[in-house]
């Protein structure tokens, strides 16, 4: 009788636990949740006071800033754009020499595959234009 008082007592103590568990997580839960939503108000407290500042400075000086900015918009872009090609033209030119001293970069099996597709439908054209011009001739000199 003794030992199912103590297994009663142990599955009761074991239907506890998960609930303290849950207790305690919803206890974290909700402090985190509370502290994020606490931070969350300061910063747009702050930023509605900063914007209520700023808004007059940037009134008055809006003359000088706007185009001030344009002007770096445009410079930083050109830069960008700058190092960009540079970029490509170092690659390009990478990739041209390593072709050329026939180290085969990648892509150098579709280059040639294009050229030699490009020799044949010339080499096509041309036969045609043999044949038409052999045509065209041989019916002028009978007339």
């Amino acid at each position: 009788m003794a030992e199912h008082q103590h297994g009663q007592h142990q599955h009761h103590q074991m239907q506890q636990h998960p609930r303290a568990h849950q207790v305690v997580k919803a206890a974290t839960a909700a402090t985190i949740g509370g502290s994020l939503l606490l931070l969350s108000g300061l910063t747009l407290a702050g930023t509605v006071i900063t914007l209520t500042v700023a808004t007059p400075l940037l009134v008055i000086f809006s003359p000088v800033l706007v185009p001030a900015a344009i002007a770096v918009v445009f410079l930083i872009g050109g830069f960008l754009a700058s190092g960009g090609f540079g970029i490509a033209a170092l690659s390009a030119l990478s990739w041209m020499y390593r072709y050329v001293t026939g180290k085969q970069p990648p892509g150098a099996e579709q280059l040639e595959q294009a050229k030699m597709k490009f020799a044949s439908k010339a080499r096509e054209m041309r036969d045609k234009a043999e044949q038409f011009g052999q045509q065209h001739s041989g019916g002028q000199q009978s007339s």
